[in-house]
């Protein structure tokens, strides 16, 4: 069973989560311009997951899902997105768990990370090195995006990032605002790391720098491949059983 409730951030802004399962808590985070029901329900993951023994809880992002889509600036400063996170797991009084993320959700983990979140364990997916450590790339990838909606070369990247806001029902407005709250994370902050971190990437994705790059730098991380690319990697079941297995394999 699903269920779904919502609480306001600080500034007002309702965040909405869905969860499923019983056990112990795990927040897993979507990606950029998707939402939790496309990222870990329609394919799987989260019933796996919750097969595990895990508490999902699935937050959709303030701009994305049915969260919040605020158009002001003001509602969007840098690391919202993790800020968003601690208040959620205060708000569900939740201090003992494990932390996962895909793609945007991968940085959002990160910068929890960053900030003195203390999950178990965490799982960094859909993200390399580079993504963690240069954000600004994909900003400038994804402001071009939605400059020029309905002018990208049909096939083309940006094409296929457009067809995916439309199937999401993405609102460019608010996404756009996402992206001017992105932080990096240095290298030295990532190699401080002492807690396990799995990086789960698709085989075929190269879309956020290199995953192994970014399991090398970690004192305990962990590279699962899985098949795909950065889109089509979500679609897959070895996705959600490489996160059961990243969560409750051996510790390493």
């Amino acid at each position: 069973m699903i269920t779904c409730d919502s609480f306001q951030a600080a500034d007002g802004v309702e965040i909405a989560w869905r969860e499923t399962g019983q056990g112990r808590p795990l927040l897993l985070i979507h990606g950029f311009m998707s939402e939790a029901d496309t990222n870990w329900i329609k394919y799987g993951h989260a019933a796996a997951l919750a097969k595990a023994g895990y508490r999902v809880i699935m937050p959709d992002l303030r701009a994305h899902g049915i969260s919040g889509k605020p158009h002001d600036p003001k509602y969007y400063p840098r690391d919202i997105l993790a800020d968003d996170q601690f208040a959620l797991l205060g708000h569900l009084d939740i201090t003992d768990y494990d932390l996962g993320g895909y793609s945007l959700g991968g940085r959002t983990v990160s910068r929890m990370l960053a900030s003195g979140a203390v999950p178990s364990r965490a799982v960094i997916s859909g993200m390399g090195l580079e993504g963690l450590t240069q954000t600004g790339n994909r900003g400038t990838y994804f402001r071009h995006v939605f400059d020029n909606l309905g002018q990208h070369e049909k096939g083309s990247s940006a094409w296929m990032a457009e067809a995916f806001l439309k199937t999401t029902g993405g609102d460019p407005a608010a996404l756009r605002h996402i992206l001017d709250s992105f932080v990096d994370t240095n290298a030295a902050e990532i190699a401080s790391w002492t807690l396990p971190v799995a990086v789960v990437c698709g085989e075929q994705d190269d879309d956020n720098g290199s995953a192994a790059d970014l399991a090398a730098l970690l004192q305990h991380g962990k590279l699962f491949t899985v098949p795909g690319n950065h889109m089509s990697a979500v679609t897959k079941p070895e996705l959600g059983q490489a996160f059961v297995a990243a969560l409750t394999g051996d510790r390493w």
